[in-house]
């Protein structure tokens, strides 16, 4: 990617943004936020935590302008020019939907016939294959946390009834899911799932009808890491290939696999697999990770890479990423692209596509750049 981010992208000018997903050439953007204005900041336009925009020219689209009632945490995108909606809010439009929904872009209204019953808790993640949609968060209905809807009706899928437990908080938790050919990875507060210790990330056998638990198995994030922290594992993204995957995490500054990116390799056999690499941060939270291939994009509000020594400081052959980074997906050393962006919380979404990488975060400089909130680093 290029270090310079584009100019065209509009600015989400309070709160912060969760979630991307590209839908054609409309960007969706989801968060806690209730204003964004036009590239050139002229125009300001209230929206209620999701909004959308053309991927080419960066305009504010007008018609897309639903009334979330409350904060977007996970879109994904649908079929036929649509896109589904995770979060924590009761109604879209003052229409009932609890947690998910499923948008029409061209208008932001409620696809008629979508009704997945979520009941109990919120969707932090989501991830879509085909006519199957995979459903994280803390809800209780129609299954504990973890679930895959028919994308079309948002019905349970009766041959997917993984259940993750035993969690490290008072109630489990899904923070992370990916999808590849015939895995699903998910990460959370859990330690088993259907009962076969996993702790906190596991693969998901989805290549037959009936879903099951790989045999995929690491302990490497059975280690606590700071008290604050009883959970720590973040975010997650499979290669495009799908034969490994990257993982980040918060966690403190304790050393192990706390405030690191690691590559897991999909196939992986053994009892304990441990990961190809680990980079560390040295005591800073990460929480998104995209893999392109040609390099793991990882995002926080760390200070360095390369830091396994650091313990809130710079150890031996730190190098300096705030709040952003790549990381080469063969040796997991950091490559040398290093745009900057003002840390804050840091960055919550990742989305790659052809054209390059959408960035959200909660903060306003980007590249050295005003982009608040939202921004692109294009293909060079």
């Amino acid at each position: 990617m290029s270090a310079d981010p584009v100019d065209n992208t509009p600015h989400v000018l309070d709160g912060i943004v969760n979630a991307i997903a590209v839908v054609g050439r409309t960007v969706i953007v989801g968060g806690s936020f209730g204003e964004v204005s036009d590239a050139g900041r002229t125009t300001v336009h209230t929206r209620a935590n999701l909004f959308a925009y053309d991927l080419v020219t960066g305009r504010v689209l007008p018609g897309f302008a639903p009334s979330v009632a409350g904060p977007v945490y996970a879109l994904a995108a649908g079929e036929s020019g649509t896109v589904y909606v995770g979060g924590e809010f009761h109604g879209v439009d003052n229409r009932s939907a609890r947690g998910l929904a499923r948008l029409n872009v061209a208008d932001g209204a409620l696809v008629p016939g979508f009704a997945p019953r979520i009941g109990g808790g919120m969707v932090t993640a989501l991830a879509r294959q085909g006519g199957q949609l995979y459903v994280g968060g803390d809800f209780v209905r129609p299954r504990t946390a973890l679930a895959r809807l028919d994308a079309a009706t948002g019905a349970p899928d009766p041959g997917f009834a993984i259940e993750p437990g035993a969690p490290l908080t008072p109630r489990v938790k899904i923070y992370g899911l990916a999808v590849s050919r015939d895995r699903l990875a998910v990460d959370g507060s859990f330690t088993t799932l259907d009962g076969q210790s996993r702790p906190q990330l596991g693969l998901i056998d989805i290549g037959s009808p009936t879903a099951r638990v790989a045999s995929w198995r690491t302990d490497a994030y059975a280690r606590r890491c700071n008290p604050n922290f009883p959970s720590y594992v973040r975010g997650l993204d499979f290669s495009p290939d799908g034969r490994y995957f990257a993982v980040v995490t918060t966690g403190g500054a304790r050393g192990g696999m706390c405030d690191t990116t690691a590559r897991f390799e999909t196939y992986a056999g053994g009892s304990a697999i441990r990961p190809t690499w680990v980079n560390a941060t040295g005591g800073d939270s990460l929480y998104a990770v995209a893999v392109t291939g040609a390099a793991v994009y990882v995002g926080g509000h760390q200070r360095w890479l390369d830091n396994p020594q650091g313990r809130d400081s710079a150890g031996p052959g730190a190098v300096s990423r705030p709040g952003i980074g790549a990381i080469h997906p063969r040796t997991g050393k950091a490559l040398s692209w290093n745009p900057t962006r003002e840390r804050g919380i840091g960055v919550k979404a990742f989305y790659a596509h052809a054209g390059g990488l959408l960035v959200g975060s909660d903060t306003t400089r980007l590249g050295r750049e005003y982009h608040a909130r939202i921004g692109m680093f294009p293909l060079p």
